[in-house]
């Protein structure tokens, strides 16, 4: 199973309690930055460029309660940075389990086995390790020679230690759809539990800003990538995202489904964009211009970004808004997508465009200008 049956209902419950309330916005997970600081610098990455006092400052674990019980939210996503790093970590892990808020502590792995021994075994906690691929282009991604070992070291001492462990991994241009075949391969034989997968946003900070995926492109290569896919892969996401990703649905983005808070407050109006900052939950949700967001808005900067944080929530509210939602995520859940044209697409060489086409303005919006960017 990729999520465990007790997460399903919790997350099934709480959805529909807000569809009976009749809320249209609610947040679905919370992601809770404790901190910027990492140690990695991965070029695709726009978290660490702040400058060097801002990197040493850490929510303290009375922030992040205050956070958690107020959003309310089921889950809780911990990125950062290297939450790892984070001096007060365990004690955090340790407030949210005492919660019973689902925690996905994303980390690279470099200190997972020194730091395991702070950490216990529970269904509430899963490492979601960041791996971008096979050997060579997780090395590259991450621009560390051998990080994909160190990372696949802490998976192991994770999983024999009897943690739950996912992996995360953000796709840019020029994924190869075999390798990263392989790759899903590869991490359901080392034992994770299930896998999540996302193509990359582009930070205005991030150092690479050529390998950014437009929609069509992106569209393309999860097509070919999830089709015809194998009984053993397991994904920990929406079955309908993911058809999302693959070009077969047409969703709009629920920034608040997933509010961030971090050292600055509650982040307007996502994970991905910094425009401004709210004291409270309450007025983040108020006081956000949210039709000024999404593709359908025309903000270029929402123009090419498909992205877990924004339209996942969107599927899972899609899942329960009706009899037929749910009927097609159950179907989902067992389809393996057989596509000859996406078997043909295997077989085409890799090309990417490796330079920087800049964001369009969406001045309509509709599905065709969409595909205006490659």
């Amino acid at each position: 199973m990729a999520v465990p049956v007790s997460q399903m209902w919790t997350v099934a419950s709480y959805v529909l309690r807000q569809k009976l309330a009749g809320r249209k916005r609610y947040p679905l997970v919370l992601m809770l930055e404790p901190l910027f600081r990492c140690n990695l610098a991965c070029a695709g990455c726009g978290k660490i460029q702040y400058p060097a006092h801002i990197l040493k400052t850490d929510l303290s674990p009375e922030d992040c309660f205050k956070a958690v019980d107020e959003c309310g939210a089921p889950m809780v996503s911990i990125p950062g940075g290297e939450p790892l790093m984070h001096p007060q970590i365990a004690e955090i892990v340790e407030g949210l389990v005492a919660r019973k808020k689902y925690i996905y502590l994303c980390t690279n792995a470099l200190l997972l086995k020194e730091k395991l021994h702070l950490f216990k075994p529970s269904k509430y906690l899963s490492f979601s390790v960041h791996v971008d691929g096979q050997k060579e282009h997780h090395d590259f991604s991450v621009c560390r020679e051998g990080g994909y070992e160190l990372a696949l070291d802490g998976i192991r001492a994770a999983i024999d230690a009897g943690f739950r462990v996912t992996t995360n991994t953000t796709l840019f241009d020029g994924a190869d759809p075999n390798s990263v075949r392989n790759f899903f391969d590869e991490m359901m034989e080392v034992g994770v539990e299930s896998m999540m997968v996302s193509p990359g946003y582009s930070y205005d900070k991030a150092p690479d800003q050529k390998h950014f995926m437009g929609r069509a492109r992106t569209r393309r290569l999860f097509r070919t990538m999830l089709s015809n896919r194998k009984t053993t892969w397991r994904f920990n996401q929406s079955p309908l995202f993911l058809e999302y990703l693959m070009g077969k649905r047409h969703y709009k983005c629920t920034p608040w489904g997933m509010p961030t808070y971090n050292i600055f407050g509650w982040q307007k109006p996502c994970y991905l964009l910094q425009d401004g900052y709210a004291e409270s939950y309450k007025e983040l949700m108020e006081t956000t211009e949210w039709a000024s967001y999404g593709t359908e808005s025309g903000n270029p900067q929402c123009a090419n970004c498909m992205v877990h944080c924004g339209y996942e929530p969107t599927s899972v509210d899609d899942t329960f808004g009706s009899l037929r939602g749910f009927a097609d995520t159950v179907k989902a859940t067992f389809s393996l997508y057989p596509d000859k044209d996406a078997l043909k697409d295997l077989d085409r060489e890799v090309r990417p465009v490796h330079s920087y086409n800049p964001l369009v303005q969406i001045d309509a919006p509709s599905a065709q200008a969409e595909e205006s960017r490659v």
